[in-house]
């Protein structure tokens, strides 16, 4: 099949790059965390290219001509329902693409949890009784900021901040998978985020300004076929996601994905 055929409505076409790596994820410390937080085997990044120039306009043909591609049809790795890495395999009738704002080009974002006593100088997360969130144990000042909104510490982070790509990753991480076991110190989920964040977007430094900027437009993305939801998974979780940022000046796309669950030993 010549590329002119797989072309979607938007005339993107993609082509895999499995030889890209993202070093966060092939990182020993970052996969003993993973683990620990039930992360570890369900959770993969992935790179692809597309041949055309990128509008974020465009963000609805570009994800459901991305799907459609038989080149991404036929990579795009997910779990099965019994936890089995598969590929998309199907043809995609529906997506959803959310942009999420991606501004954020430091970690002093997080600063606000030391000044307002969510961690302490130490690195300590706060503890707090026991409470619960969607069948999610919250022991912690930290988990209370990210998940209650009737929180003493909420308002620290706006509804924008929230959205932010940096915010939701940082989110995922510390809420992590069914077994999760939290950490005591805050540490380990700003490193992983901080390593994640660089490896899945991109920036440039304004030649006038010298500050950096993130070129890259990042969606959280879903797909359906004509059974209903299929990707990132058959069932909805708010710990089931796939984002994808696209990078328009290397007209690269990478793809985060993750499964709620278990973790799982292999990758």
């Amino acid at each position: 099949m010549s590329a002119g055929d797989r072309r979607g409505a938007a005339g993107f076409a993609f082509r895999s790059l499995p030889q890209k790596t993202f070093s966060c994820l092939e990182d020993r410390d970052i996969r003993d965390r993973l683990l620990k937080w039930s992360m570890q085997g369900r959770i993969t990044a992935q790179a692809f290219s597309f041949d055309q120039e990128f509008k974020p306009y465009q963000k609805d043909e570009f994800v459901m001509a991305f799907f459609n591609d038989q080149n991404v049809n036929s990579s795009l790795k997910l779990l099965s329902a019994s936890g089995q890495w598969t590929t998309l395999g199907s043809k995609v009738t529906k997506i959803e693409a959310t942009g999420v704002p991606c501004t954020q080009t430091s970690m002093s974002f997080f600063d606000r949890l030391y000044s307002e006593g969510v961690v302490r100088e130490t690195g300590d997360i706060v503890k707090c009784y026991d409470d619960y969130y969607d069948d999610i144990l919250i022991s912690d000042e930290l988990r209370k900021v990210l998940l209650l909104e009737d929180s003493d510490h909420y308002d620290i982070f706006s509804q924008l901040d929230r959205q932010e790509f940096l915010f939701c990753l940082f989110k995922h991480l510390c809420i992590g998978g069914t077994l999760c076991q939290f950490e005591d110190v805050v540490g380990p989920y700003l490193e992983t985020t901080k390593a994640l964040y660089k490896d899945l977007v991109s920036v440039q430094k304004d030649p006038e300004t010298k500050e950096i900027r993130i070129t890259s437009t990042v969606f959280r993305v879903s797909a359906y076929d004509g059974n209903g939801l299929c990707y990132p998974s058959s069932k909805s979780h708010e710990q089931t996601f796939a984002y994808l940022a696209v990078d328009p000046c290397k007209r690269h796309a990478h793809m985060l994905y993750h499964c709620f669950g278990g973790s799982l030993f292999t990758n």
